[in-house]
């Protein structure tokens, strides 16, 4: 059951921020009053013009009653050389575009009752389209009528922003502070496992026994990213039924993880337990508390997880505390396994991002069409670190903004990380020189992610970079100290040919876990 929901949350934590909502103002007027409301348009499409003054102005008209898949009953009279405003659904965005063009009309909104997206389209179609487009609320819509009636001038407009925001940097703080604490972590939990089985006399737990589980065999790995693929799929096809089932098994995943970072954190600063029997049942009242706390701070975030203003930091609390989990509990037997998965899961990234297009019929990535939803549902899954930007200029209109980052971009680098860590301690690396230099690898893939980001103002998927840095980081510390071989193969249950200290076998207790020689 377990690794059947691992499954499931891994084949889901790459669909981060592989698109951008790119936010601009409508701005409405009838000469004496004037207002203005968000829209969500794609820079593929005609640019907007950056201020208002720059802007044109068009008369309105309202096609509501229309979704303007055709030409049929519009008369080319009354939109030409106007803005026009239509209702969403039935066929695509290209092609209502292509008709209102068709039809003379200068501009095209599109009012949504349902959640705005970014308006996309098969690349060689946005060529075909040269007059903006962009989607609106159609409560707004109402709302406008009400206040201008019939006689409404238009303008679309998108300020800049700047691209550099301090978002950034508490994202990049908290993947680096997440990924280096999971690291050490496992790494911790390693050493008194080494200790539990020396001072027991083989006795220790293994890692069944103490919940973790270990990917140690290549067809396992190949047959994990399968499966992965599949989930995927399936979500692209069956998203309105299976997002929730995501967002259940995450509620349920992440209060478990929560509880276990935090019971670790008490357990190290020596909190007692307060334990007592009931009909022959063992329980701690700390245990009690802890569960009762975790479970309820999962059903917050459930019930309330649509709510921008604050949620967000209940998302991050417990996405902070399942990667965690995931990087303490789900370990990799050798670096061999390390880079066959990291490097599957790239092309799997790749793929279901860059690839994928050329399948779909609205020509948008699977990745990006499970990760955003399809047009029905308002569900987002809840696979990203969230933090609102600072200096975003739209966030009275449009709601909060956020810097994002996917669970994937944590925990899939943090494995190798918690790889090394783990390594560490089998050689007994008083330094920790495996640990920090991937911790560095990691944080400086992190850097180049966003700068590309910056540069290019598009969502990067931070797999093509951080995959590269950490394992080439990782495997020249190995080469630089003759210890490939080991670093290669990796594992505790056997005796490795080494010049420094061995790794220790299961079961030995004729020398100590501090690195003595036998």
């Amino acid at each position: 059951m377990e690794r059947a929901v691992g499954i499931i949350i891994l084949s889901l934590i790459f669909l981060a921020s592989q698109i951008n909502c790119q936010e601009a103002i409508l701005h409405i007027s009838n000469g004496s009053t004037e207002k203005e409301y968000c829209i969500v348009y794609n820079h593929s499409w005609t640019p907007l013009s950056q201020t208002l003054d720059a802007a044109l102005q068009y008369p309105l008209v309202n096609l509501t009653s229309t979704l303007l898949c055709n030409s049929s009953g519009v008369s080319p009279d009354v939109v030409k050389d106007k803005a026009i405003v239509v209702m969403r659904g039935d066929c695509d965005f290209s092609q209502k575009a292509m008709v209102a063009q068709s039809l003379g009309a200068t501009t095209l909104l599109i009012a949504s009752t349902k959640l705005l997206i970014t308006p996309s389209a098969n690349d060689s179609e946005y060529a075909k389209v040269h007059i903006p487009l962009a989607l609106m609320r159609h409560r707004d819509f109402l709302e406008a009528k009400q206040v201008f009636g019939e006689d409404m001038q238009v303008k679309l407009y998108a300020p800049p922003h700047s691209k550099i925001d301090a978002s950034i940097g508490v994202m990049l703080l908290i993947a680096i502070i997440t990924v280096a604490l999971g690291g050490y972590w496992s790494g911790a939990c390693e050493r008194d496992r080494l200790n539990g089985g020396a001072a027991g006399g083989g006795g220790g737990e293994s890692k069944a026994d103490s919940g973790e589980l270990s990917l140690y065999s290549p067809l396992k790995v190949v047959i994990f990213v399968a499966l992965m693929c599949g989930m995927l799929v399936l979500m692209y096809f069956f998203y309105n039924i299976l997002v929730y089932v995501i967002i259940a098994i995450f509620c349920l995943a992440s209060a478990s993880a929560l509880f276990s970072c935090l019971d670790a954190v008490l357990e190290k600063i020596g909190c007692a337990a307060g334990r007592f029997s009931i009909r022959n049942c063992n329980l701690s009242v700390r245990s009690l508390i802890l569960a009762s706390v975790c479970i309820g701070i999962a059903v917050v975030w459930g019930v309330y997880r649509n709510e921008d203003r604050w949620i967000w930091i209940l998302q991050d609390l417990l996405g902070i505390a399942f990667c965690l989990n995931f990087m303490k509990t789900i370990s990799l037997s050798n670096f061999k396994i390390c880079v066959i998965l990291l490097s599957l899961l790239l092309v799997y990234d790749v793929f279901f991002v860059f690839i994928t297009p050329f399948f779909t019929k609205n020509g948008v990535s699977i990745m990006v069409q499970v990760a955003l939803g399809p047009d029905a549902s308002g569900e987002k899954l809840p696979v990203v670190m969230r933090v609102p930007r600072f200096s975003a200029w739209a966030q009275n209109l449009c709601g909060m903004q956020f810097s994002i980052l996917g669970y994937g971009d944590i925990i899939v680098p943090g494995l190798l990380v918690a790889y090394c860590s783990r390594f560490d301690v089998w050689i007994n690396s008083s330094k920790k020189i495996y640990f920090v230099c991937c911790c560095i690898a990691y944080l400086l893939g992190m850097i180049v992610t966003f700068a590309v980001m910056l540069l290019t103002g598009m969502g990067q998927p931070a797999l093509l970079y951080l995959v590269p840095f950490t394992l080439i980081t990782s495997a020249i510390v190995a080469g630089c100290r003759g210890e490939m071989r080991q670093f290669w193969k990796g594992t505790t249950y056997e005796v490795l040919d080494s010049s420094r200290e061995p790794l220790l076998s299961e079961g030995r207790t004729d020398c100590s876990v501090e690195g003595e020689r036998c």
